[in-house]
């Protein structure tokens, strides 16, 4: 008796997991930690700032599903909202926190393992800004960043990502005179769809 009970515990486990794993990626909630180095590019500064930004970003399930195709490819949006801190290494101010949202465009490639994907986005922050002329002229920052990258599933419930993100922060216009920084650089992430 306690055989049967015990391959039908096992039964039942591997059902659920097997329905779980069922649902395609973008079908579910999505965790993401991402840190990587971006370095000043442009000419809103003469510093050359070097900044390490980590992220904690949700993805929505699928909010828009673009395009299905009979092989299994997908493209969808879903939305995504990000928990920013970046720290400062080489330039005047030493760190940045803020939050920004965007839509994530994705393309599922037929395996439903792989994805390329795409953001736009802002939102706000503050900074310990130091004035000065090239530094950021007040505490208040907005953002807006890009992203292009890939991602993999690795496990069902688990994927690794990697792409080029792109920021700038900006006072507004607030100061005068009215620095901006633009950062350039790859990133690296690990996610966690649930």
């Amino acid at each position: 008796m306690k055989k049967l009970a015990l391959l039908l515990s096992i039964v039942a486990a591997s059902s659920a997991f097997g329905g779980q794993s069922a649902l395609h990626p973008t079908d579910r909630w999505e965790f993401v930690f991402e840190t990587g180095f971006l370095r000043n590019v442009g000419n809103n500064t003469a510093i050359d700032y070097e900044i390490i930004p980590t992220q904690l970003t949700f993805r929505s399930p699928t909010m828009w599903n673009l395009w299905d195709a009979q092989n299994g490819g997908r493209l969808v949006v879903r939305n995504r909202f990000s928990g920013v801190f970046e720290s400062i290494i080489k330039g005047p101010e030493d760190y940045y926190l803020g939050v920004s949202a965007a839509p994530s465009l994705e393309y599922w490639f037929p395996s439903q393992e792989t994805s390329l994907f795409f953001s736009i986005g802002g939102g706000v922050g503050v900074t310990n800004s130091a004035g000065g002329e090239e530094g950021q002229g007040q505490d208040f920052t907005l953002n807006w960043f890009s992203q292009l990258g890939i991602r993999q599933q690795i496990t069902p419930d688990l994927s690794i990502l990697g792409g080029l993100y792109f920021v700038h922060h900006s006072n507004g216009g607030q100061t005068e005179p009215n620095p901006g920084i633009d950062a350039l650089g790859l990133t690296i992430g690990l996610g966690w769809q649930f």
